[in-house]
Parts: structure tokens; C-alpha cells; sequence
């Protein structure tokens, strides 16, 4: 299989300094069928990028945590429809957004219907970003709220967007669902996952914090200049009260392709063929699952796949026709703030992880990259 295209496609982009370089994989379901990295790990730094080069996978790190609380469903610690209030006192009176009073300010009145980990896991809970919620960013830039970004749990406790269930948002309930995590297993998140979902993989490379030894392999996050990309200072909160199982990991390509085989149903297997179907299958509207960004130095809009009835299930975006870029109807697919992305075909057995660390997210210079790689992944 040749990978000439996307290989051309990536030296242009970092020669013309677009990009500082990535990691890209692909996988089938017995192992990493090819890897490729290009470019240098902090634009001007002769440091070049490799297979250990670590990146932080942002919301990648959803799809960990996803697993992580439906393994502890299939243990009967949690159910998929339960009112959560049992175990996070904050759900017990929560507001939604209702519009906005004579002096232009924002309203809140209880919430009508329950969280629950079904809802966190699929977006449809109400929580939503300040990015892709105009009206929680007004409310937030009213109040005066810190955002949870800070790692305070109190600054979780913010009003929904619509009352659970009743539609799609794409939001902080995945960090949420580490909360629920920790409440139903007694563990702190990252012992958790640990324990449970990336030490039986093998995901060495892959955690919260960074090792000196980490640290000194990790890729700068970047954004683009008049000059070309630059790095910026970039670094999560040391020691949240929240840890961020919306966006806090770091990974390697090598290590997230681990994972991807096993939602393909191969290698270590971590939940049952029946949750893997659910895991699987359409949990919101068909038609959700992008969206549009209210903060665009953060994120440009996002639709990956304009047209195609897409949705969320309970841990990935879900395309349930053919790409048209070699993936089969089916398949699993998400990604990371900082233009990291993956995908898992089920039906084929093949799957692929492109890593840079660009904002503001959804650069489209960066997804037709990630099509590339698709593209000769399959030989179309």
C-alpha cells in the first residue's frame, strides 16, 4: 500500500511552515500496518518528530473515559438511564438557559428532566462549551463564571442549554462522566482508567500528567503566524480538583491505535460484543454532531461530513454511510483541539490516528491531510 499522497501532502504542509509536523497511523485489527512522522516536534527546534512523540489528545481523551464508565455499567456499579443525582449532588438542581430578562441579562430555571450517563456520554445532557454555545458564553461572560477549564468543580455546576435529553450540544458532560466515574468506583479518575482501561491495552504513553521523561518527548502546541506556525505556551492545570476527562489526556499515535483495535473488537478486549454494539450505535438525532463555534480563535465550525445523517453514540461520532474516502457505514470517528484525529471502521477492520498540535481546531488544511491518509489507508 502506498502512502505517497498523504506523505507528499504532509512535507508541503511543513516545508511551507503550515504546520510544525505529525504522527500519523494506521491499523488493522492484528497491529500498526503503517506509521509515518514528519517535521519537528516545536517549529524552529531541531527536535524532529517520532512514533514516541507524545501529543495532548484533547477530546480524544472522551472516547477513554466513554469506555471507561461502560465498563463500570456492564459491573453494575452505574445504569445508562438512572438519575445521577444519587451520586453527583450538583445534578439535583440544575439550570437551563431560558432567554434573557429587560436588561439584556441572562435567565435560568430548573432543569425538567434528569442527567444521566446515557445523556453525558451522547451530548444530549445540556452541558454545553462556552465554543459552541453563544448563549452559555453570554451567560458566563455576565456572571463573571469561572470556566471549567481551571480545573474547579464548581466551575462544572453551569446552567444547561436545554433540558436533558431533548437535544444534541456538544459540551463538558464527558467531564462530567469522570466525576460519575470516580463517585461509582471509589477511584480517582486517572487511577481508574489506569487500572482499567489503558494499562490492559497497553497504553504506556498515555495519561494526565507528563514524566520528565514524557515531557522532554512532547510536541509544542502551535498556532500559525505571519512568518508560519510558531509554538505558544500551552500547559493544563497541575493538579485540578476535576480532572479532565473531556480533554486532558496526552498520547502517542502508537498508543491510541491500541485503543482503536480494540473498539474494532480485537486485541485486549474490554467490554462485552453486546456494549460494543451500543457503544456503536446512534444514541442522538441522525444529522448532529458537528458544530458551530461561537469562539473562532479557538475552533473553526466543525461538520466533518456535510449531507450524511451523522450522530454521536456513547463515545464517538458515528458515520453510518461511507465516506466516500475508503471508510465503511459504521465507522467511529473524533478528535482534538488541537487537530489531532482518528478513526476505527469496524466493518473493514482498519483504523487511522493523525496527531499535530495546531489551533484553532478543525483546520482545514489539516483535515484534508487527515483525508489523505484515509484515502491511500484504503487505496481509493
Amino acid at each position: 500500500m502506498s502512502y505517497s499522497r498523504f506523505e507528499d501532502a504532509l512535507a508541503k504542509a511543513v516545508a511551507e511552515r503550515r504546520i510544525a509536523g505529525a504522527v500519523a497511523l494506521v491499523t488493522d485489527r492484528d497491529g500498526a500496518v503503517y506509521e509515518h512522522a514528519h517535521g519537528a516536534r516545536t517549529a524552529g527546534q531541531d527536535v524532529a518528530m517520532d512514533a514516541g512523540t507524545l501529543f495532548w489528545i484533547a477530546s480524544m481523551t472522551k472516547a477513554l473515559v466513554s469506555v471507561g464508565a461502560l465498563k463500570l455499567v456492564e459491573a453494575g456499579k452505574l445504569t445508562l438511564d438512572e438519575d445521577l443525582a444519587r451520586l453527583i449532588p450538583e445534578f439535583a438542581d440544575l439550570q437551563v438557559l431560558d432567554g434573557v430578562d429587560a436588561d439584556g441579562k441572562p435567565k435560568v430555571r430548573p432543569a425538567r428532566s434528569p442527567i444521566t450517563l446515557r445523556r453525558l456520554l451522547s451530548h444530549t445532557s445540556g452541558f454545553a462549551y462556552g465554543f459552541t454555545s453563544p448563549d452559555l458564553l453570554a451567560w458566563a461572560t455576565a456572571t463573571g463564571a469561572a470556566d471549567p477549564s481551571s480545573g474547579s468543580r464548581a466551575a462544572h455546576k453551569q446552567p444547561l442549554v436545554f433540558d436533558p435529553g431533548q437535544d444534541y450540544i456538544y459540551g463538558i458532560g464527558i467531564d462530567w462522566a469522570g466525576v460519575v466515574i470516580e463517585a461509582a468506583s471509589g477511584q480517582r479518575l486517572d487511577a481508574y482508567l489506569a487500572e482499567h482501561v489503558t494499562g490492559p491495552l497497553g497504553m504506556a504513553d498515555t495519561g494526565f500528567k507528563l514524566s520528565p521523561d514524557q515531557a522532554a518527548r512532547a510536541a509544542s502546541v502551535h498556532v500559525r503566524g505571519p512568518e508560519g506556525v510558531m509554538p505558544i505556551p500551552f500547559g493544563l492545570p497541575p493538579e485540578p480538583e476535576v480532572l479532565p476527562g473531556g480533554g486532558g489526556l496526552y498520547s502517542t499515535a502508537g498508543d491510541y491505535g491500541r485503543f482503536l483495535r480494540m473498539l474494532m473488537g480485537s486485541g485486549p478486549q474490554l467490554l462485552s460484543e453486546a456494549t460494543l454494539r451500543e457503544l456503536a450505535t446512534l444514541q442522538t438525532a441522525p444529522g448532529v454532531g458537528g458544530f458551530k463555534s461561537a469562539l473562532p480563535g479557538m475552533s473553526h465550525d466543525y461538520d466533518p461530513y456535510p449531507g450524511m445523517p451523522t450522530g454521536y453514540g456513547l463515545a464517538t461520532l458515528i458515520t453510518p454511510d461511507p465516506t466516500g474516502d475508503g471508510r465503511r457505514g459504521g465507522s467511529l470517528t473524533w478528535a482534538g483541539l488541537a487537530n489531532t484525529y482518528y478513526w476505527a471502521d469496524p466493518v473493514d477492520g482498519r483504523g487511522g490516528v493523525l496527531m499535530t498540535q495546531l489551533l484553532p481546531f478543525a483546520d482545514p488544511e489539516v483535515l484534508e491531510l487527515f483525508k489523505a491518509l484515509e484515502r491511500d489507508a484504503y487505496g481509493v
